[in-house]
């Protein structure tokens, strides 16, 4: 399935009905009088969070949205029928713009979360309401009011708790394929992965937690090198990194130049990322020159406070004690949102 996260979609609410003028037309009823009945109101548009989307692919092949109109007013004080509300369904993290003013109108967070972005338009009244003392037949009824159009931009953040972020190669598709049901593609060349992935992670026996492994992260990537800021946003929302560093590459004169590399692009993009916690971890440790240069990496980045694990994905090692401090940091994250009422 191909990953879509920006469209452009049009949206209208629907038109109100017209109001009719009739009169009560009835064997031995003379002078029935006006009995034209109001038009029914058009639908209104909403947007909704389902949580089983995680793309905006089907936007790309409908891009226009409508809702009902509201049915014409009849005779015999009928009024019409109000149109049907539209409700469109989006994937969690949904960011909803107004593409005209780039007004952000909804932050699409929560599953079930719902969203009225149009009113639909008001139904016109028919002759019976205009029936006065001095005007007992009034010839005359209302249009209903066209309904609202707008046209949105859609940009889609995923929701993780934990983001993957390192050089192209690093391991991060590996690390994901091993710790979760996600299948990313793997391969020996750098951009292997060319859309985010997902993958829920069980830790603690039965509780789980969501990583993101985000692809095209390299040396000015900020700038729209690589894949660019197109994937860089997804980042945003996590509660801290994974920060993947393979020693197979990394210079020998400078173990820290692709992880300072890395973390100089995150906050050229959002300075608010550089605030983010960090676990550095070690890769590919079933490779003898790597756990030789592990022991000399290790307190480089011990001595920056950063705690260190050192994994082989394709062998298992460290994996189990990566998983269950991801989740004991989580579960402290919890805690204190939940103390204190913020969101970290």
């Amino acid at each position: 399935m191909r990953f879509v996260d920006q469209v452009k979609i049009h949206i209208k609410s629907g038109d109100g009905g017209r109001g009719c003028m009739s009169f009560r037309r009835e064997k031995f009823i003379p002078r029935g009088g006006p009995d034209g009945g109001d038009g029914g109101n058009g639908g209104d548009v909403y947007l909704h969070t389902d949580s089983s989307l995680t793309t905006l692919l089907d936007f790309r092949y409908n891009a226009h949205y409508k809702a009902t109109n509201g049915a014409p007013g009849m005779g015999k004080n009928m009024h019409g029928k109000t149109g049907d509300d539209l409700t469109i369904h989006v994937p969690p993290g949904t960011l909803v713009y107004d593409a005209d003013s780039d007004e952000l109108l909804a932050d699409m967070v929560e599953p079930g979360q719902t969203t009225k972005l149009l009113s639909g338009g008001q139904g016109g009244r028919g002759n019976a309401r205009f029936a006065t003392s001095t005007n007992r037949a009034p010839r005359h009824c209302q249009p209903g009011t066209p309904g609202e159009t707008l046209t949105l931009r859609l940009e889609l953040k995923l929701l993780a708790d934990v983001g993957l972020v390192g050089m192209p190669n690093a391991g991060k598709s590996t690390l994901i394929r091993a710790v979760s049901a996600a299948r990313p593609k793997v391969a020996d060349y750098p951009f292997t992965t060319l859309v985010p992935n997902l993958g829920v992670v069980r830790y603690g026996g039965f509780k789980t937690f969501v990583m993101a492994d985000i692809p095209g992260l390299i040396e000015g990537a900020s700038d729209g090198q690589g894949l660019g800021t197109r994937f860089l946003r997804h980042v945003e929302r996590t509660d801290f990194f994974l920060h993947l560093v393979d020693l197979t590459s990394a210079p020998e004169d400078n173990l820290l130049e692709q992880f300072d590399i890395i973390n100089g692009e995150l906050k050229r993009h959002d300075a608010t990322l550089a605030n983010k916690p960090q676990l550095v971890v070690l890769t590919k440790n079933d490779v003898t020159d790597v756990r030789e240069r592990a022991e000399i990496a290790r307190p480089l980045f011990e001595q920056r406070g950063y705690q260190v694990f050192t994994i082989s994905a394709i062998s298992g090692d460290g994996l189990k004690e990566l998983v269950e401090e991801v989740g004991t940091r989580l579960d402290a994250l919890k805690e204190a949102t939940s103390d204190d009422g913020t969101t970290n």
